[in-house]
């Protein structure tokens, strides 16, 4: 049994850092009710070939989608219908919580904000992930996770000292704010355990990336310094950055922290004599020498392949790592070995690779085993076992258009 079995949460998250949020969760075994619009899913360039003799409904193959709502049930719902909001009502009547990640002014403007889910459902958990939180000049504004990036000064760190700011290459602030939030969601429903009480999470994506950059924030209070970017300096490594190897476009990270360290890497390079140069006498020295460091160890780094090089410097006690493509992430041993990486067969996309997520628990599994939802799979679920509607009314909700098994 999964630790979040028995838990009943309503999805109604879009873009990307709701769906994460609801995905852990799925995959610690809550059951997780996506409630999506009766139209069709936005479609992506990421949809993979149809499974030979499945129908062709692309809008069940899209990659990422079937990625961000692996393990979880889906029912179509219009909420701007006052039938469609009444199903959801009826639904909260039954479930733990719900997950929303739209402006503040959604939900309200439907008859569907907190007050109303509680008279519904005195203990729901209602979680909420604004962009910027429910109050404040900001709080109607939108905005995805690369506006986030920029307004929380990530995107102003990360990058070189010659360039402007750079966006992180992945959805950082979407990924951060999903596992804050399904965390948050684990607190509320403790304390909902304990003493019977629901309530309102609030998580501002803007706040919650802001934790990353804090050292930038406590320079700046206590030293008066604005951090600038750095590309892949170290303020106390050296050398700390990523060479170039032989191949096309291939790369080692390579970090050395202390003198030892150093002594290590120069014998490996075959540099023997750099242990003993002034310039590079102590860490600070080398910090302010690392143009020169990094010109040496390039010149080494681009004559061996990057896992040759990595296991080199590695078994002389100095931590490197190969700058692994995707393709190598999976046939890497230690991941097999760790059984990181799932196949779901999916009724229309085929098998499908699911990671897991980044713990174990030793009593209780997190490997994911269902496939994302077909469009509009659980009509009959929630609608009947759930709500118990008859075969009737769910088919005057259907000719009405409030819920649809195929996109209209």
């Amino acid at each position: 049994m999964r630790p979040l079995t028995g838990l009943r949460i309503i999805d109604l998250t879009v873009a990307i850092a709701g769906p994460v949020a609801t995905s852990l969760l799925a995959d610690l075994g809550a059951e997780v009710i996506r409630v999506e619009p009766p139209f069709p899913r936005p479609l992506h360039v990421d949809i993979v070939p149809r499974v030979d003799g499945a129908p062709d409904r692309p809008y069940n193959r899209i990659l990422s989608y079937n990625d961000l709502h692996r393990a979880k049930r889906a029912i179509t719902l219009d909420l701007s219908k006052a039938e469609g909001r009444g199903i959801l009502l009826g639904l909260v009547g039954v479930s733990d919580v719900v997950v929303e990640n739209m402006s503040p002014r959604v939900l309200p403007s439907l008859g569907l904000g907190y007050e109303a889910l509680r008279a519904t459902k005195p203990d729901i958990v209602l979680a909420s992930m604004p962009a910027f939180g429910a109050t404040g000049p900001l709080r109607d504004r939108v905005s995805f996770g690369p506006g986030i990036d920029a307004m929380s000064g990530l995107a102003y760190l990360t990058g070189y000292p010659d360039r402007g700011p750079m966006q992180p290459a992945n959805y950082y602030c979407d990924y951060n704010a999903g596992a804050l939030a399904a965390f948050a969601v684990i607190a509320a429903i403790r304390h909902r355990d304990r003493t019977g009480e629901g309530q309102h999470i609030e998580l501002a994506m803007l706040e919650g990336e802001l934790q990353v950059v804090g050292e930038a924030l406590l320079d700046y209070t206590m030293n008066g310094r604005v951090q600038q970017r750095t590309g892949n300096a170290h303020s106390s490594m050296s050398p700390h950055g990523v060479y170039p190897c032989a191949g096309d476009d291939r790369w080692i990270a390579i970090a050395c922290e202390d003198d030892a360290q150093w002594e290590h890497l120069c014998t490996v390079v075959g540099r023997h004599e750099l242990a003993q140069d002034v310039r590079f006498a102590d860490v600070i020295s080398r910090i302010h020498h690392r143009v020169e460091i990094d010109e040496i160890v390039s010149a080494w780094t681009r004559e061996r392949p990057p896992h040759a090089a990595a296991e080199e410097l590695q078994a002389a006690g100095v931590p490197a790592g190969a700058a692994q493509l995707v393709t190598e992430l999976l046939d890497d041993p230690q991941l097999r070995a760790r059984d990181y990486v799932t196949i779901v067969p999916h009724p229309e996309a085929g098998d499908t690779l699911y990671a897991r997520p980044a713990f174990t628990l030793s009593k209780t599994p997190t490997h994911t085993e269902l496939h994302a939802p077909l469009y509009g799979q659980d009509t009959d679920y929630v609608l009947r076992e759930l709500l118990g509607l008859s075969v009737g009314e769910v088919a005057a909700l259907e000719a009405a258009g409030v819920t649809a098994r195929q996109p209209r």
